[in-house]
């Protein structure tokens, strides 16, 4: 703080104004020129940061420039040692804050002709390309003669930067968070785009200027709330109480305030001039003409006559209404529509949610594959042109923001969010094994995960995730959340072995409550139910959302809906406004373990389809390990028969052979959270824990000689890193340790080299550097790459790009020699759902053992407008 007679060069402090979000306010006397000024301290990061502070000289350059009665001026930009200050213009007089706080409503003509000169002084400042920004009750001042000024104009920007569209980051809130009801006095003037970190354009002020008039005419905020978040809600979702307005406000205000409140700003007013003139005929308009006696005198006769017959007309127009509001709304019209995708594309393998419906229901996003790709689409629902996103390579699971404008998923173990309308992917937070998304109307996501741990909750503007409730005992995994409309409580799958059920949990309070049993997938519908699959079909019942409570029977709706049940997963989406999208097919999941040969030819195996996934052959080449639905089951090739393996735990997955075949190592919750864990390969002993670790850890493969198992740590606090075990003393250390996410870690035949999996680059690509390291690193893959996998003599690297897999030719002594990649084949074989390789190689490398989906190229999702019609006749909730 600076004290009466400081100086700044030749400004003579002569008191403190106060502090405002942007920095500390002083008057002072200039000088040079004889005339009391403000002085306004820039923030010290400000001198700390040349390329932000020369930003802030070319906006204070332009704010200058603006010469307006209702403006205040800025004079300029200066500094004295280390300290920046603004020399602007001293207004005297009381805010528009302090004079509602201190008498409430303002008369009508009163705060009519204050809001004009705002209006004027917007219109100016629009007219040279300055937004204010920042325009509320404290940022206006009122002169002891009338005069009407308007304060820091554009400087929101100027001290924000040409970046920053986090509103929870806008300089008024975050410099002022210490200072108490600042951030609830502009969170309350923010308008919905600003409140939903979007761009801001004039219609911004015309937001606020609505604001600022209805709070003069009520005294009250147009939108208020607890907290920032309670307030920022209110803007994006509710209305203001237009009942508090003075009955005599006049009809044209009323209508003006209604233009300048709208949430969509394509339809908000779009020019302070129209605000203007609008408050100036208003203010100018004669008052109703009172007749005289005698006039009166000479009307009486008639006017009784004319009351009698208006009466009776009144009576029957009445009549009318009351027999027009009795009978029935038309119902909507249901329509169905079969959408084709375009030749050559195919909906992705349906293990995770690959459609979705916008909340307004004017736009379906789906995953497809094209050639050797996989992205997001999407598709307008009243056109024909479907548009990929770019951006959105390798995604999965897409869900849409509250809104509509952004969309979630993941890839390459991060969950992601990108804008609809185009431009760069927005990392939010790690998602190594994605388990579906939901984003609340509270500025938050929660996400499941496919690896037995607690959903997770990440702010959408990113940061670290935060666990959730634990599992409890016998529940494998948690997934598909679904929040409800206050925010707060989602729907969930738990899913265990053998009886999968739907919960509602607050993420705030952890209190959880159980709600159906046997189904899979919920979702909520805005109809009043509850939706979920079970054995293929699409189930609703009744529910009541406020007390998060099943209130009926539970009724099919729509069969043979795509559900794959071992990941809980059905393709199904609805919008808010009533349309269903779905994929047509019914129980699927069904996967085949098949040989296919370096030309693409394949031989599946003689045993039934099962859930597989992550088959390893055995050193002997005569078994098989493989997950199956959370546990391991072993192949004996020669009889063709299928043996389970483990039976302690419900999440035992991906196998790894030791090098003599002894032992099986694999992950497992039988202590919790998945550790390593390995059990003898004749089935004897039991489980036998590897090592006891807060993270996750997921085994990859053992060195030739049976002394190391490399294994991806996955934590949230460090990423996703490959560590190693000592087998002899089981210590762990880490071999790469970085801020990316590396995993796929294969150790080369001859034990001298591991290759992995790594986005570093920004996309998935395939490595191989030295062990134990530190040492040589060498990039394989060029286009992108996964599933790295060696060739059993050494001389080949395989991994695959996309639905290729790829050969590259190695050496690996005296030194590393590379060839260039080459692809084997292509098909559509199941990708992995974590960072492992999902095939193994024969021993002879001739061969490659693959898993296939047993049903291919879904190329079909069915649409149907106005499903809630059929709904809610099919399943009443009770409710009118």
């Amino acid at each position: 703080m600076l004290n009466a007679g400081s100086k700044l060069g030749p400004y003579e402090i002569t008191g403190a104004i106060g502090a405002g979000g942007m920095g500390e306010v002083y008057q002072a006397r200039d000088t040079k020129l004889g005339r009391d000024v403000a002085i306004k301290i820039l923030p010290e990061a400000f001198a700390h940061d040349p390329e932000r502070l020369s930003r802030f000289q070319r906006e204070a350059k332009m704010l200058a420039a603006l010469n307006h009665p209702n403006i205040a001026t800025i004079y300029g930009l200066e500094q004295s040692n280390s300290t920046h200050y603004l020399v602007m213009e001293l207004v005297s007089g009381e805010t528009l804050a302090e004079r509602v706080k201190r008498d409430g409503a303002v008369p009508i003509e009163e705060a009519l002709a204050i809001c004009k000169q705002i209006a004027e002084a917007l219109e100016a400042a629009h007219e040279k390309g300055i937004i204010h920004r920042d325009l509320k009750p404290a940022n206006v001042k009122v002169t002891p003669e009338g005069k009407v000024k308007v304060l820091d104009f554009g400087l929101a920007k100027a001290f924000a930067g040409e970046t920053n569209s986090d509103p929870s980051n806008s300089p008024t809130l975050s410099m002022a968070a210490t200072m108490h009801g600042v951030i609830l006095g502009t969170a309350s003037y923010m308008s919905p785009e600003q409140a939903r970190g979007k761009s801001v354009d004039k219609r911004t002020d015309i937001w606020a200027f609505g604001c600022v008039l209805y709070e003069l005419l009520t005294g009250t905020q147009a939108f208020d709330g607890e907290d920032i978040t309670e307030i920022l809600a209110a803007i994006v979702k509710t209305e203001p109480d237009w009942q508090a307005l003075p009955a005599e406000t006049p009809v044209q205000i009323r209508t003006l305030l209604r233009r300048c409140l709208q949430k969509d700003k394509t339809l908000r007013l779009r020019d302070a001039g129209d605000a203007r003139i609008e408050i100036q005929e208003a203010l100018t308009a004669p008052a109703p003409a009172k007749p005289t006696i005698s006039a009166a005198r000479l009307v009486v006769g008639w006017r009784q006559a004319a009351v009698l017959g208006m009466a009776a007309v009144l009576i029957a127009v009445i009549a009318g209404l009351a027999v027009w509001n009795l009978m029935p709304t038309p119902a909507k019209v249901v329509t169905r529509t079969v959408i084709n995708l375009p030749p050559g594309d195919q909906l992705a393998v349906p293990d995770y949610p690959e459609i979705a419906l916008s909340p307004d229901g004017s736009q379906l996003a789906y995953v497809a594959i094209r050639g050797n790709s996989r992205q997001i689409y999407l598709r307008p629902m009243d056109g024909f042109d479907v548009r990929a996103v770019a951006g959105t390579e390798g995604a999965i699971a897409p869900f849409f923001s509250p809104d509509g404008q952004s969309l979630g998923f993941f890839a390459v173990g991060k969950l992601k969010r990108i804008s609809v309308s185009g431009g760069a992917a927005q990392t939010l937070g790690d998602a190594a094994v994605p388990g579906g998304a939901s984003w609340g109307n509270r500025g938050s996501i929660v996400f499941g995960n496919a690896t037995g741990v607690p959903l997770r909750e990440v702010p959408d503007t990113g940061g670290v995730p935060r666990g959730l409730s634990p599992l409890a005992n016998g529940e494998g995994v948690h997934l598909l959340p679904d929040f409800l409309p206050d925010g707060e409580t989602i729907l969930f799958a738990v899913g265990n072995l053998n009886a999968p059920r739907i919960v509602a949990e607050s993420v705030r309070t952890g209190k959880r409550r159980d709600l159906l049993s046997e189904a899979a997938d919920p979702k909520y519908a805005a109809s009043g139910h509850l939706l979920f699959v079970q054995g293929g079909t699409l189930m609703a019942v009744p529910f009541d959302a406020s007390r998060a409570s099943v209130t009926g029977a539970a009724v099919p709706m729509v069969e043979n809906v795509v559900e794959v049940p071992f990941t809980l997963v059905a393709q199904y989406s609805v919008s808010a406004k009533g349309s269903l999208a779905y994929v047509p097919g019914g129980i699927q999941g069904g996967r085949r373990l098949v040989w296919v040969s370096r030309n693409g030819t394949e031989q599946p195996l003689a045993i039934p389809p099962h859930a597989y996934d992550s088959p390893r052959i055995s050193p002997d080449g005569k078994r098989i390990a493989v997950s199956i639905g959370g546990q391991i089951w072993l192949c004996d090739l020669s009889r063709g028969t299928l043996t389970r393996f483990t039976f302690d735990g419900n999440a035992n997955n991906r196998p790894v052979w030791t090098p003599d075949g002894k032992h099986i190592a694999f992950y497992s919750n039988k202590e919790g959270i998945l550790n390593l864990f390995w059990q003898k390969a004749d089935g004897s002993g039991g489980l036998e824990q590897l090592i006891s670790s807060p993270t996750l850890q997921v085994p990859q493969s053992f060195s030739p000689d049976g002394q190391w198992l490399a294994f991806q740590n996955i934590d949230a606090a460090t990423s996703t890193d490959i560590w190693v075990l000592r087998m002899r003393d089981r210590k762990a250390q880490p071999f790469l340790r970085t801020s990316f996410i590396e995993g796929n870690a294969r150790f080369s035949p001859d034990g001298d080299w591991l290759a992995y999996v790594s986005d570093e680059s920004g996309r998935s690509e395939v490595y191989v550097q030295s062990f134990p390291g530190p040492g040589a690193k060498r990039q394989i893959s060029t286009e992108g790459g996964t599933e790295p996998a060696w060739n059993p003599n050494g001389k080949e690297l395989f991994y695959r790009s996309g639905d290729a897999m790829m050969a590259v030719d190695v050496a690996t002594k005296p030194t590393f020699v590379l060839g260039n990649p080459r692809m084997l084949f292509a098909g559509q074989y199941v990708p992995a759902s974590v960072p492992i390789t999902n095939y193994d190689v024969s021993l002879d490398g001739q061969k490659f053992l693959m898993v296939e989906p047993e049903q291919r190229a879904i190329t079909q999702i069915n649409i149907v407008q106005n499903w809630f019609e059929e709904l809610k006749q099919k399943v009443p909730t009770g409710k009118k």
